[in-house]
């Protein structure tokens, strides 16, 4: 039976897993909210990402973990791989009981999407082209695209969930510069098939100083295929076609038959993304009657794995302030950065070391030391005990924190 609507009518700006979530939990708690998407369809592509306890937490109380599912499993074999096509086995924490949980993005966005309510209006093809406030409301203009046309709506609180280069980031809080580049690369593709010698729940990652290439395994299906590497112009990168870059940053050493069908592979896919990684770091997340949530705030970068977690359990904790600060927008809005403020420093300092460094090690001291750990979890009899300490390091547990639980 559908909540009764006792809430205002709330503005949410984009269709991504930060954005739906927002939109299911405000009609949990009554509002009405009105989602908006800059692409003409629903996008429902994504490749691998990982699920901690924290966005665990938040998809079982939208009520939408079972429709997310899970693509791991201890089926899955992960593998240490160079040029040659020399492998060893390497301990993959998602197989592991408490460890994360493997999925494609497009996963959780579907299940999320099937748990909006039919009557939930939403707007393709619409951007908001400028953003007013008073003390009571928040007027909006906002433009499709498709028809051309602009129309001006007045609503109670404007959720900005539009990723990275948010809109509605410069619109409501100017244009400062909030991105804080890494001087990394990343292109990811999803593969068609297993890698060539590789079952299909088998992934790799080949792993050198400054770069790095990863075939992420899942249980059903062919990995997701991601490089990751260090640059010293980040702009360079973007004046020759992708496979160039990437090609140039892996060179100009000879690539070998493994890394040359991974990169002929990403090369051929249909749908591929490359992109420079990068941290959004803001003094304040909201302004009035209006707050940004998801990337839009706080982009992590893939190094901190916590961007899908980080976005449910941001959209979910929201809604739950705004119940409890029932009339007071504002002071709901304050309550509820107070919460996800310390959540998130931790995880995007966390990307800033160990993450990147597990992703892409930045020299050969920091390729010894990534290879030592991976060759302990290994070890017999004393590899259960180092997983399990992994599992239960400071990292792991802020990464599993509920950050979102309601009695917080």
């Amino acid at each position: 039976m559908p909540h009764p609507r006792e809430g205002g009518r709330a503005l949410v700006v984009g269709l991504g897993i930060a954005g739906i979530a927002t939109a299911v939990r405000l009609r949990q708690i009554g509002w009405d909210p009105v989602l908006v998407e800059r692409a003409p369809a629903r996008r429902s592509g994504g490749y691998y990402i990982a699920l901690f306890g924290s966005g665990v937490a938040s998809a079982r109380r939208l009520g939408v973990l079972e429709r997310i599912g899970d693509r791991g499993g201890p089926r899955i074999t992960l593998y240490d791989v160079d040029r040659s096509g020399n492998r060893r086995p390497r301990v993959n924490l998602g197989a592991l009981a408490g460890g994360p949980r493997p999925l494609l993005r497009g996963d959780v966005e579907h299940g999320l999407f099937t748990a909006l309510p039919d009557d939930v209006e939403i707007r393709y093809a619409t951007v908001p082209t400028r953003i007013d406030q008073d003390g009571s409301g928040v007027r909006v203009a906002l433009h499709d695209t498709a028809a051309d046309t602009t129309v001006d709506e007045r609503f109670a609180l404007v959720v900005g969930a539009d990723g990275m280069r948010s809109t509605v980031r410069g619109l409501a809080f100017g244009p400062r510069r909030y991105l804080h580049p890494m001087n990394y690369m990343i292109g990811a593709t999803l593969l068609d098939g297993p890698v060539d010698g590789f079952a299909l729940s088998e992934g790799l990652v080949l792993a050198e100083p400054g770069r790095s290439a990863w075939a992420f395994p899942f249980a059903d299906r062919a990995p997701s295929l991601l490089f990751s590497y260090r640059t010293h112009d980040v702009d360079a990168e973007f004046r020759r076609p992708p496979i160039q870059s990437v090609r140039a940053a892996f060179g100009p050493e000879p690539t070998g038959p493994l890394l040359e069908c991974l990169l002929d592979r990403y090369e051929r896919a249909p749908d591929a993304l490359f992109d420079s990684v990068q941290q959004v770091r803001m003094p304040h997340w909201h302004r009035g009657r209006v707050v940004l949530v998801g990337d839009a705030a706080w982009c992590m970068t893939l190094y901190s794995g916590m961007g899908v977690s980080s976005g449910l359990a941001g959209g979910e904790l929201l809604g739950t302030m705004l119940q409890r600060h029932d009339g007071d927008v504002p002071g709901a809005l304050r309550a509820w950065e107070a919460r996800m403020r310390p959540f998130i420093r931790t995880q995007q300092e966390s990307a800033l070391v160990s993450g990147r460094r597990m992703f892409t090690p930045l020299d050969r001291k920091e390729l010894i030391v990534r290879a030592g750990i991976s060759r302990l979890m290994r070890a017999p009899g004393l590899g259960k005990a180092v997983c399990r300490k992994l599992l239960d390091s400071k990292d792991m547990r802020a990464k599993n924190a509920d950050v979102a639980a309601p009695w917080g």
